[in-house]
């Protein structure tokens, strides 16, 4: 599958690793920086998705996006363990909980004026709200910035059956985000660890990326 992230903004929150590794498949180790963990929300719109060499489906071509992601290693990989993919698009949503992947249908609303943007999210199930604004700042390309977005695999677990996602994109351009939290309730496993503290955030204009098919990683008769 084919797609086109816009106006992408990143949050990221130290939390404790021993808090956080409750929540991950006990197949996968939490990627730590400087002994934290890191927890990401990731906002931004998909346009022009498709399949490899086909037309845009009728309804699924755009819709915005909301992950909530930490970063976690398997077998020396680095890469993403996804909590959930909010999306505002249902059918797709649907068809994408076949498959097993934490993918919901959400409410998001996202605005621009010049280089102000703001975002509102929510989730009705388990009553999770995002409400967020930001201004573009610099550009910014350090070490870190690095750790947190070049990030090409992702772990996905059903029933019994760890497979990964493997995507594939040139590396970000990132530019700092100044940004402003009136509400915060993601993440709700974590409660009280991170929703009113101030993330790092970073933003970046556009980006193309490439979905592979699933890779079996590890099945129920070889768990130890």
């Amino acid at each position: 599958m084919t797609q086109t992230w816009q106006d992408v903004l990143f949050l990221h929150w130290p939390v404790s690793p021993q808090e956080l590794e409750k929540h991950i498949p006990k197949e996968l180790k939490l990627d730590l920086y400087q002994s934290d963990a890191w927890l990401s929300a990731v906002l931004f719109k998909v346009n022009g998705q498709r399949l490899r060499l086909l037309p845009p489906f009728p309804g699924m071509r755009s819709y915005l996006q909301l992950n909530v992601r930490t970063y976690v290693e398997y077998n020396g990989m680095k890469g993403i363990y996804f909590f959930h993919l909010d999306v505002t698009n249902y059918p797709f949503s649907k068809l994408t909980a076949i498959g097993s992947l934490p993918y919901r249908y959400s409410k998001i609303v996202g605005k621009q004026r010049a280089n102000h943007f703001s975002y509102t999210s929510y989730y009705k199930a388990f009553d999770e709200r995002l409400r967020v604004s930001y201004i573009v700042g610099d550009s910014t390309n350090t070490n870190f910035d690095q750790w947190l977005v070049e990030r090409y695999h992702s772990w996905a677990k059903w029933k019994d059956t760890l497979f990964r996602i493997d995507i594939h994109h040139s590396p970000w351009e990132l530019h700092q985000a100044r940004v402003t939290i009136p509400s915060n309730t993601l993440a709700a496993f974590m409660k009280g660890s991170f929703q009113e503290t101030q993330p790092i955030a970073h933003y970046a204009k556009n980006k193309v990326a490439r979905v592979f098919p699933p890779v079996i990683e590890r099945k129920k008769q070889n768990l130890s």
